[in-house]
């Protein structure tokens, strides 16, 4: 978990470990590569492999269904017809969502529409998944339900999952909590 106030750096940092934006000094690094030295087609390429994003409004295409969001990323990587289906329907239920597969967003609750966002988020199996603010935009029961719903695939998939948040009921999910003030990093701690 990364954490702190409004304005701390949380969304930056997120940024940068998701090569959206570059460092102005210093580097970073995603599976032992130093992602500060790729050019844009290369930083691209690994957001598509190892990267999945779950994002604050959820981000979802209006007009298409849950099955349809998360079989997007799937489209664009070229897997097979027979692959996709099985993968998302493998993520449907992950979420507790199969029966919600032909829903558009405005047809579901907040806390669905961020269930098939991490599902979508995970379609192309990614080694890091980031989430900015996962819960700021669902009650108490429905954020519950999301970081349970992610630390359970944590520990299933292995999928490392970096959330940004200044919600203090999240923090019990993480297994470590990087606290960021005015940019900088204040604290980095372990938890059990």
């Amino acid at each position: 978990a990364i954490v702190g106030p409004s304005g701390s750096g949380k969304t930056t940092m997120l940024q940068l470990m998701g090569c959206l934006d570059r460092p102005t000094d210093g580097r970073v690094h995603i599976n032992g590569q130093d992602v500060t030295r790729l050019n844009p087609n290369k930083r691209a390429d690994l957001r598509k492999e190892t990267i999945g994003f779950v994002f604050q409004f959820f981000a979802l295409i209006p007009g298409l269904t849950a099955y349809e969001n998360i079989e997007l990323p799937l489209l664009l990587s070229g897997g097979k017809k027979a692959e996709r289906r099985e993968r998302v329907h493998e993520l449907l239920e992950a979420v507790g969502l199969s029966e919600r597969a032909r829903h558009r967003p405005d047809q579901m609750s907040g806390g669905e529409q961020q269930r098939v966002a991490i599902a979508r988020a995970l379609a192309t199996r990614p080694a890091l998944v980031l989430a900015d603010e996962p819960t700021a935009n669902l009650d108490t029961d429905n954020g519950h339900q999301v970081m349970e719903i992610m630390q359970r695939l944590n520990g299933e998939t292995g999928t490392t999952f970096v959330f940004a948040t200044h919600d203090p009921r999240v923090i019990p999910f993480a297994r470590r909590v990087v606290e960021l003030r005015d940019g900088q990093v204040s604290d980095n701690s372990l938890h059990a």
